[in-house]
């Protein structure tokens, strides 16, 4: 089946360099097709990431991205945060907070954990669920951990 939907992300210039980071970050992804225009460079790339399709195109200096969409990665474990964060910002990305990256063509990622929704949105234990989300609110990249320590009320331990 085709998918229905597809991302399309609009690089000033990089589009290729993008998806081939994209793809070397996360398993089962690949580089689907390039398009070349007349003069021979790349005008767009098509590719997988963990098996859904994206299009990135070359649109010249008047495309950037903004903070009001962004790609959310749900990891199960620390490892996966971790690695994840630190390919993304890799060569000139930031860590913003709550998870926020944004990697060096200024496409933004959420890396969260998949416990995240339970923690911060248990509305049978308010007062855990907000717990939760006061200690991610003070956190750039995520620990869960740390998360679930705050929801069940256990201190910080020292570090």
């Amino acid at each position: 089946m085709t998918q229905k939907i597809t991302t399309f992300l609009t690089y000033k210039e990089k589009a290729e360099e993008a998806a081939a980071l994209y793809a070397s970050v996360f398993a089962d992804s690949r580089i689907v097709s390039t398009m070349k225009g007349p003069d021979g460079k790349v005008m767009g790339v098509e590719f997988e990431l963990a098996g859904q399709r994206f299009n990135a195109l070359n649109g010249g200096p008047s495309f950037t991205f903004a903070d009001g969409i962004s790609l959310s990665v749900s990891c199960d474990t620390q490892k996966e945060i971790d690695e994840y964060t630190a390919k993304l910002i890799a060569g000139g990305g930031e860590q913003g907070p709550c998870g926020w990256t944004k990697d060096r063509f200024g496409v933004s990622w959420q890396i969260v954990p998949a416990v995240l929704g339970r923690l911060i949105g248990d509305s049978a234990h308010p007062d855990m669920a907000g717990r939760a989300m006061q200690a991610m609110l003070k956190m750039k990249k995520l620990d869960i951990d740390a998360l679930e320590r705050a929801y069940e009320g256990k201190a910080a331990r020292a570090s």
